[in-house]
């Protein structure tokens, strides 16, 4: 059986009507038309473990609320239609869908796509979960509104060029999976990457099949999760002389032994793996060459991975950072999962953090890189050699402002969105803050507090600059520009919205650099990426080309923009 893919806002939204309802809970009417047939019941366990699980559980709130108790808590009948069309709904001005548009600021996609028997069975499943209370209360005083402040429009506003359209990977929606653009700088070659295991090369506006990663994988995975399969991809700096790229995607568990492991009690979910491929001749239109295996992580969720690969664009030869290879790693759902210990490590262990290797080296413990010897843990006993900095729940894009400093996005849980620059070495909080707030890893995870007074003994480095979610739930990552329009400025957005965000990193004028958003400009008219996509969920990306041309990208169409910026 094809499971059809669910998004990870589907029952995130669903479920918060438990606290937006004017009914009253466990109504005893609430679920009798449910059927409580075995088979429907695997059936829709099937479902969710392959794409919700990594979001939800029926213990504790997690990047979504607690699923216990939803189907006794509202009507069946308005899962199915909210989950068929939502958007219908808010259009139609229900009054608990307006609530969760209005609470969450982006609409969830439509899910035409599934069958009855399909929502049937997901519902089923559901059903069989009874309590409505959240498990763990926190004692403490939280923060309701984290900031009061909201983002302003600039003058400057986005001019965008269509360059081009990504073939379809699938033939329901998402319809493509685009995750990473990037070029080999030294030909200046622009590449694509679709995380149902394919990399493309974009030439003259056409879309060319470089690597098929998924065919040269035999255990590679894709379906759990928006963010598995072929994750990311880098080239080395030296690629016109030495042919070398990287990349990162998902395998089944246990495919082969892990490099770093979770305890032996823990289910491992997925293993992420980091590939070096080789071709035979870097200038050919299709790979063809050979590859081997650099490291091998088990993860217990499908959510929060391997996120990024980057080498630092602006080292040079002589530069000790020149060829050193950096790797984003998320906490793999650890602490929604009820196993913060995993992320909380100091340094102690491998996850959460983002590594710094010698791709071409061999003094590491499997002799497949090398530790780079001022890593700042290089020396420790204790501490992960190849740690450069930790802290980070999902560390999803990293890149250099024009100064040199090394910039990471960082995707939080229920409330803030943050960029960091990063120092070596340094700690960026996860999982005990959420950007400049208290986090409770033992507590409610939709919760935030102000620091405690003794808040200089846990050395956090905290964010450049953040926003919470009634602005935006997920942070897209960007770049800084090059160009005469934008120069210096940090271009970003929101990744299920699409709402397009610019902020002066370098701002003295307040002690913290202001966000602001620019309005799009396409064909010479004012729009939005919901209104160019058409979806309710946008999925914006965003990439650089050579000499710093920027680019943004949006899964929901395939379609890759360019922003002029002269």
């Amino acid at each position: 059986m094809q499971i059809k893919h669910i998004s990870i806002v589907l029952l995130f939204v669903i479920v918060e009507t438990l606290f937006l309802s004017c009914g009253s809970k466990n109504n005893k009417d609430f679920g009798a038309d449910i059927s409580s047939d075995p088979k429907k019941i695997s059936k829709g366990k099937e479902l969710f473990e392959l794409q919700c699980n990594s979001c939800h559980n029926f213990k504790q709130n997690a990047i979504g609320p607690s699923l216990n108790g939803l189907t006794r808590s509202v009507e069946t009948s308005w899962i199915k239609s909210f989950i068929k069309s939502s958007r219908k709904m808010i259009d139609a001005k229900n009054p608990r869908a307006t609530a969760l548009k209005e609470r969450y600021k982006a609409y969830m996609p439509d899910f035409q796509i599934l069958t009855n028997d399909e929502i049937d069975a997901l519902i089923t499943y559901l059903h069989i979960y009874e309590e409505t209370s959240i498990v763990k209360i926190d004692s403490m005083v939280s923060i309701q509104n984290a900031i009061k402040e909201t983002i302003p429009f600039s003058m400057l506003k986005a001019q965008l060029q269509l360059i081009a359209q990504v073939p379809t990977s699938n033939n329901a929606s998402p319809f493509t999976r685009i995750n990473k653009l990037a070029c080999e700088n030294s030909s200046g070659r622009l590449f694509v990457n679709d995380l149902r295991g394919f990399l493309f090369e974009i030439k003259n506006k056409k879309i060319e099949l470089y690597l098929s990663l998924k065919e040269l994988m035999p255990n590679f995975i894709d379906k759990t999760g928006l963010g598995t399969g072929f994750g990311s991809f880098a080239f080395h700096p030296a690629f016109s002389e030495n042919g070398l790229f990287y990349t990162t995607h998902t395998e089944t568990p246990g495919s082969r032994p892990a490099d770093f492991t979770i305890p032996d009690s823990i289910k491992v979910k997925m293993q992420w793996v980091v590939t070096e491929w080789k071709p035979n001749d870097p200038n050919a239109s299709q790979f063809s060459g050979t590859k081997r295996e650099l490291m091998r992580f088990d993860f217990l969720a499908n959510s929060h991975g391997v996120q990024e690969v980057a080498f630092n664009p602006n080292s040079k030869k002589a530069d000790a950072d020149y060829g050193m290879l950096y790797i984003g790693l998320g906490d793999g759902g650890a602490v929604q999962l009820g196993y913060p210990k995993i992320a909380d490590h100091h340094g102690t262990d491998i996850w959460c953090s983002v590594l710094r290797i010698d791709p071409l080296g061999n003094n590491s413990a499997n002799k497949n890189y090398g530790i780079p010897k001022d890593n700042p843990f290089a020396n420790s006993l204790t501490q992960k050699k190849e740690i450069w900095a930790y802290g980070f729940r999902n560390p999803n894009r990293i890149s250099w402002d024009n100064s040199g400093r090394m910039l990471v996005s960082e995707i939080g849980q229920a409330n803030i969105e943050e960029l960091n620059v990063i120092e070596s070495g340094k700690f960026y909080g996860w999982p005990i803050r959420e950007g400049t707030f208290m986090f409770n890893p033992n507590g409610d995870f939709n919760k935030i507090y102000p620091l405690p007074e003794n808040d200089s003994i846990y050395s956090v480095t905290y964010p450049i600059v953040q926003y919470d979610h009634d602005e935006g739930p997920a942070i897209s990552g960007g770049f800084t520009s090059k160009g005469v329009l934008f120069k210096g400025m940090y271009i970003f957005g929101d990744i299920p919205t699409g709402r397009l965000f610019i902020s002066d990193l370098n701002s003295l004028e307040t002690s913290s650099p202001i966000i602001e958003e620019m309005k799009i400009m396409f064909d010479n008219k004012e729009t939005t990426l919901y209104e160019m996509t058409g979806s309710n969920r946008v999925d914006l990306k965003f990439g650089m080309g050579r000499y710093g041309k920027i680019y943004l990208f949006t899964k929901a169409d395939g379609k890759i923009y360019k922003l002029k910026e002269n």
